[in-house]
């Protein structure tokens, strides 16, 4: 079997209704899901909840694990429960066949090689370029959706405190404000954006893992500037992107106004 084929019959075990939301729920989690609460998340029963984790481990996309429930140690503290979390594995499906995570290592790699910086700049540039033309489409699509709406009111009109009839602010991003907008956008582009305890928006998820892993200075840099143009774009300009990276996340991190990381631009 190719590895193409293989992830093809991995994915289309998602097709499962139940299989598809615990996988979605195991994948929105920070910490791994045991067998009850997920059961109990999804209303179902644990033996159907077991059944079905345990598949999704067999296709490769969860891992289970072994722990004592918090607070418990020592001889009395019962069996460790089974528990479960995304796989790191990745799974890619095109048909026919395509290999651009190829293409994209050797335009990494070729960028790595730039002893001037030009190469490097025009990277900074064209991703800062992008990321702002994604987030100022999105306002248009909003302004379009608006003008979409039934009623009386004209385009130009707004409701007490700058929304307009339709939902979406003056400035263009829906009634909210630019920070929903914002995070909205970097989940359609598979960031996985939450809120840490700290106030900090961070993403579970790096779309270009792999590439960072072979040239991390070019691909995190490159990102920063891609969310940096996508939260100008939105008219976020109260948000500062910033290098902070965690293990498993992201290494972009948006603080709030009042929050710092250690990261720097």
């Amino acid at each position: 079997m190719s590895r193409s084929e293989a992830d093809l019959a991995s994915v289309s075990c998602l097709d499962d209704l139940v299989r598809g939301r615990l996988y979605t729920l195991v994948s929105r989690r920070t910490e791994p899901v045991g067998r009850d609460e997920a059961a109990a998340a999804l209303g179902i029963g644990r033996a159907l909840a077991v059944y079905h984790l345990d598949k999704l481990v067999e296709a490769g996309l969860l891992t289970a694990s072994y722990r004592r429930p918090p607070g418990r140690s020592g001889p009395g503290a019962g069996r460790p429960a089974k528990v479960y979390a995304r796989s790191e594995e990745e799974f890619v499906v095109t048909v026919p066949a395509r290999d651009y995570e190829l293409a994209a290592q050797l335009l990494v790699r070729a960028v790595a090689t730039d002893r001037r910086g030009q190469v490097t700049a025009a990277l900074h540039y064209a991703a800062r370029k992008l990321g702002t033309d994604l987030g100022q489409r999105r306002n248009a699509g909003c302004h379009e959706a608006d003008r979409a709406q039934p009623g009386d009111t004209q385009p130009g009109d707004t409701q007490p405190g700058g929304t307009r009839a339709g939902g979406t602010r003056a400035g263009g991003t829906r009634a909210g404000g630019p920070r929903p907008a914002l995070r909205s956008a970097l989940s359609e582009h598979g960031y996985e954006p939450w809120y840490d305890d700290a106030g900090i928006l961070r993403m579970r998820n790096c779309p270009f893992r792999r590439l960072a892993e072979v040239q991390p200075e070019v691909v995190c840099h490159m990102n920063l500037a891609l969310i940096q143009g996508l939260a100008a774009g939105l008219g976020a300009n109260d948000l500062n992107p910033v290098l902070d990276p965690e293990p498993g996340h992201c290494c972009v991190a948006i603080p709030t106004a009042k929050h710092e990381t250690n990261g720097t631009t």
